[in-house]
């Protein structure tokens, strides 16, 4: 049974992160994308300590969209290993969740949404 979800990426500048968000909207793979400028990312990769500026995706989608939206997220964010992290909403606004599945062609009554 498809839930809603929050899906947590990040990419490397403004001109991706909304190509990603674009594509993500306009294929109904997510009913909005939150593009959050200037995150500042801490992290190892390969050895090496990084510091680095980042736009942060806040994904709003359904469970059952989540392969697809990562590929989408994987095909555009030009990162070897993106972020792509998915959090169950357990709760919300129904009229907020019924507009989020109705976006992403997703029909379940308001009991499936927690």
């Amino acid at each position: 049974m498809s839930k809603p979800v929050v899906v947590l990426s990040t990419c490397a500048d403004t001109d991706t992160a909304q190509k990603i968000a674009s594509a993500l909207v306009e294929q109904h793979l997510a009913a909005c994308v939150s593009v959050v400028d200037r995150a500042h990312s801490t992290y190892r990769w390969q050895g090496k300590l990084n510091v680095d500026a980042e736009v942060l995706l806040i994904i709003k989608t359904m469970s059952e969209h989540l392969d697809a939206a990562k590929a989408v997220v994987k095909q555009l964010s030009g990162y070897e290993v993106p972020e792509f992290i998915a959090i169950e909403i357990i709760g919300g606004s129904a009229e907020y969740l019924d507009w989020l599945k109705a976006e992403c062609g997703t029909r379940l009554n308001n009991t499936d949404a927690g």
